[in-house]
């Protein structure tokens, strides 16, 4: 059967308590929601983390911890963001993936304005540095797209070889001031990445379905997870992140296609297995 790299993002900055009683926060939490999506199946993690008032962060200590409690139960990928909150150093944003050393961190391929409120700013300089740095230590990069000019931006770092070849992408659509999560955006952003690349995709809130479904129609790999939807199904909070990993599952097979191991994923993005 095909195999489909099934990434679940658990977390991320924006869920509090408030919104979901079932969102885990804190590195115990995560570190158990984690090894329980691993055992539904899961190939990837992707993780965020807060501070102790459950606030989007870039802690090392929080990372540490959370990074230490995963490794000690299960072998899942992991891929660590670079971007738990607004107005960070690089040097902070940077920190857990150069001393953890997962297999990924994220990549986010430009700067745009995140609604009304505030800028996501990843300047040209950080993202050479950054990729610079990935390539260093052996961690890939996972290019996250929310628009389509980070696609170009892409192509512009690998051309200089800032970034390795074959890349991997992730299509992030739904995000306030970034492409709307519809099916015609996902095949255009598909359309413009190289043919030897690998990518992903995953829909925000109401446009998560969608994306999960033209995702896997089109041969690419998908992504779940309350960093991305909190609600099952219209006005149902999921319960736990593994309900979002076992229906990707069922949903899968109905389509002839197989949810990768950790091993298996490794194998499929060119993927070094680290270690602290």
């Amino acid at each position: 059967m095909e195999k489909v790299i099934l990434t679940v993002a658990p977390t991320g900055a924006w869920p509090t308590k408030k919104e979901t009683p079932y969102v885990p926060l804190q590195p115990e939490e995560i570190a158990a929601e984690v090894f329980a999506c691993y055992q539904a199946g899961a190939s990837v993690a992707h993780i965020h983390v807060r501070d102790d008032e459950d606030k989007a962060s870039m802690s090392f200590e929080k990372f540490e911890k959370t990074v230490r409690l995963i490794r000690e139960r299960c072998d899942i990928v992991l891929n660590l963001t670079t971007s738990g909150g607004l107005g960070l150093s690089d040097e902070e944003r940077m920190k857990p993936f150069m001393e953890l050393k997962p297999e990924m961190a994220s990549y986010d391929c430009g700067s745009m304005n995140w609604g009304h409120s505030s800028v996501f700013i990843n300047s040209p300089s950080f993202l050479e540095k950054l990729g610079m740095t990935m390539k260093e230590i052996g961690v890939k990069p996972e290019i996250e797209v929310f628009d389509a000019g980070m696609v170009y931006n892409a192509e512009y770092y690998l051309n200089k070889g800032i970034l390795d070849s074959p890349p991997h992408y992730q299509f992030v659509l739904g995000a306030p001031g970034g492409m709307s999560a519809t099916v015609e955006n996902l095949v255009f952003l598909k359309s413009r990445i190289p043919e030897t690349a690998t990518w992903s995709a995953l829909g925000i809130g109401k446009g998560h379905l969608p994306i999960l479904y033209t995702s896997l129609a089109l041969g690419g790999n998908i992504r779940v997870g309350m960093e991305d939807n909190i609600y099952y199904s219209k006005g149902v909070l999921a319960k736990s992140n593994v309900e979002f990993v076992e229906r990707a599952k069922r949903i899968a097979a109905e389509l002839g296609k197989e949810i990768a191991t950790p091993d298996e994923t490794r194998e499929l993005l060119g993927l070094r297995r680290q270690t602290i």
